[in-house]
């Protein structure tokens, strides 16, 4: 992949996050994809194990995810990425942003791996 190639990706999958649009999500990944995030309790492996994690968080979240800067890998094939987004329960008015970072591994043009790094105390004030 290049630099052109990932920002495309990145800013895909950032919408299809924040539109919340699960399929659309899904598309950016491959169907054997692991997904790690402090919330996950370990990973996620699969993309019929990731629709149910996204559907539980969803019904739960509103998010909008915003690319501050990607730093491709070398050899291609991935890249470390720092996001900001904006954050609210669908049963709150409180909103928080939050800063994060992302170790992300893909195959061809698609995420294989996706681990997401990010201090869960930010969220404190929303439970």
């Amino acid at each position: 992949m290049d630099q052109s190639t990932m920002h495309r990706l990145a800013d895909h999958a950032l919408q299809a996050w924040s539109r919340q649009d699960i399929d659309d999500v899904l598309a950016c990944y491959t169907n054997d994809l692991t997904y790690v995030d402090p919330n996950t309790q370990g990973p996620i492996q699969g993309a019929e194990a990731m629709r149910r994690y996204l559907t539980k968080l969803y019904e739960q979240w509103d998010m909008n995810w915003y690319l501050k800067e990607a730093r491709l890998f070398e050899d291609g094939n991935g890249c470390a990425a720092l996001w900001r987004a904006t954050l609210r329960r669908k049963t709150g008015d409180r909103e928080v942003e939050a800063h994060w970072m992302d170790l992300i591994i893909v195959e061809g043009e698609l995420i294989k791996r996706n681990e997401v790094y990010f201090d869960r105390a930010l969220l404190a004030p929303l439970m």
